[in-house]
């Protein structure tokens, strides 16, 4: 078995607001507006909208009506801290700021090198509008 990842779902407290967001972003990672679908599952009360993408599958959930008011925080036990995705090139990275930037995201840490890392670790830091936080990072030399 090879360690790689089939989908991945997050729960956001603002289903539409959050979906404005993805449906900009993921397009920059390769996924295609085309491949999503949306469905809401009655036997866990929850709506899902759902990237596919040959490589990954990411969805967004809306909360437990119980647990709606629960303020994000990546230190949480259980909580997800933050989300890599690898770019082939440094252009690749400030590519994908530059969109960033046009999209009006919450940009944490421009594009730089992060030799605390690795020498060859550049990388933008992000959040999503519910908070979570998100990185594309290239570490090949250049």
């Amino acid at each position: 078995m090879q360690p790689i990842i089939d989908h991945i779902e997050i729960t956001v407290k603002d289903l539409e607001q959050t979906v404005s967001f993805y449906d900009q972003f993921l397009p920059l990672l390769g996924f295609s507006p085309e491949k999503k679908t949306s469905a809401y599952i009655a036997s866990h009360d929850k709506h899902v909208v759902e990237y596919s993408h040959p490589n990954l599958c990411i969805a967004l959930t809306s909360p437990r009506e119980s647990l709606k008011d629960e303020a994000v925080h990546r230190r949480r036990p259980g909580a997800l801290h933050h989300l890599a995705f690898k770019a082939e090139s440094r252009k690749e990275v400030d590519h994908v700021y530059s969109k960033l930037l046009e999209m009006d995201a919450d940009i944490v840490s421009t594009p730089r090198l992060y030799p605390e890392y690795h020498e060859n670790y550049y990388a933008v830091f992000f959040k999503a509008p519910d908070g979570i936080k998100f990185e594309v990072v290239c570490q090949k030399a250049e």
